[in-house]
Parts: structure tokens; sequence; C-alpha cells
């Protein structure tokens, strides 16, 4: 049973940073992808980063890109979002999950979402 935890959301101003991280027993595998999700109420989610367990491969949305890194520590225990340059736009619910990276996005492999962390960037 996979149960991945995001934290570090909270407020910052806009051009500020924050690093979400995303923990829990599925962090370390050799299956799945990790992903970071966002969703803003009234609209879908979207991936915004992943990360795949294997080789690295990564995956990022437009809208962050060259903004935002994601990465997995040596332990593998832990995936993190590192969120330069922040916008009032990508305020919203961060939440991780596992993942697979398509050609063009990455998607929630289980369709099952724990708890997220809400971001929010004021203007």
């Amino acid at each position: 049973d996979v149960q991945l935890q995001a934290s570090g959301g909270g407020l910052v101003q806009a051009g500020g940073s924050l690093r979400l991280s995303c923990t829990g027993s599925g962090v370390t595998n050799d299956t799945y992808a990790i992903g970071w999700f966002r969703q803003v109420p009234g609209k879908e989610r979207e991936g915004v980063s992943c990360i795949s367990s294997t080789d690295s491969t990564t995956y990022y949305a437009d809208s962050v890109k060259g903004r935002f890194t994601i990465s997995t520590n040596n332990a593998r225990n832990t995936v993190s979002l590192q969120m330069n340059s922040l916008k009032p736009e990508d305020t919203a619910v961060y939440y991780c999950a596992p993942a697979f990276i398509a050609l063009y996005g990455c998607y929630n492999r289980y369709d099952e979402w724990g708890q997220g962390t809400l971001v929010t960037v004021s203007s």
C-alpha cells in the first residue's frame, strides 16, 4: 500500500521560493515515477513535475520549466520540488503521488490521492 505525504507548503510573496517534500513508504521503489501535481478549486488537477525512480528521467509542465526543479535525495526516500520565482498563478494545493511519465505529461499511476500541501503566492 503506497502512502505518500506532501509537505512544505506555505505563504510566499511573488518571486520567492519554497521547497516541497514528498515522503512515505512508497517513495523508494523501482516500479513507478514520483510526481507532483497541483489543483486550483474549479480546475482539473495537473501534473507539474515527475521523476523516474529508475533512470531519473524528469518531466516539467511548460508553466514551470526553468523555475521548478524535482530531485530525489541520495537515500531515495524523499522527492523534493524546489520552486523558485513563484508566481500568483502557482497558488494551489500540491500533491505527490505515484506517477508515470508519458510523451506529453505525467499522470497519477493509481488515481489515488493523499493529503496535499497548500502553496499560496501573494502578488
